[in-house]
């Protein structure tokens, strides 16, 4: 397990991930902080407990609102792999 150290609106966050995950989780960092930034500019300065719930809201409700599921190119490459395999044995 490593630990990464996030920075989110001038305070760093110290996160545990599974190894090889680091990149991953300073990008998904990088994203809340612009998010929390953002929600700052627009409505000014809050304590970090209700920065923390506006921005938990906030993202739960964009997740929420979302049409249609996000699909990952791994994903894709996964249900490809699997349709191949069954072509295969299908062929035996």
């Amino acid at each position: 397990m490593s630990v990464v150290s996030i920075p989110i609106v001038n305070k760093t966050y110290p996160m545990g991930c599974e190894d090889g995950q680091e990149s991953r989780l300073i990008e998904l960092g990088k994203m809340v902080d612009a998010r929390a930034r953002e929600i700052l500019d627009k409505i000014g300065p809050l304590p970090e407990n209700s920065l923390l719930a506006t921005l938990c809201i906030v993202l739960a409700d964009e997740v929420q609102s979302k049409s249609h599921p996000i699909i990952e190119e791994s994903d894709l490459k996964e249900i490809l792999a699997r349709i191949k395999e069954i072509k295969n044995k299908l062929k035996d």
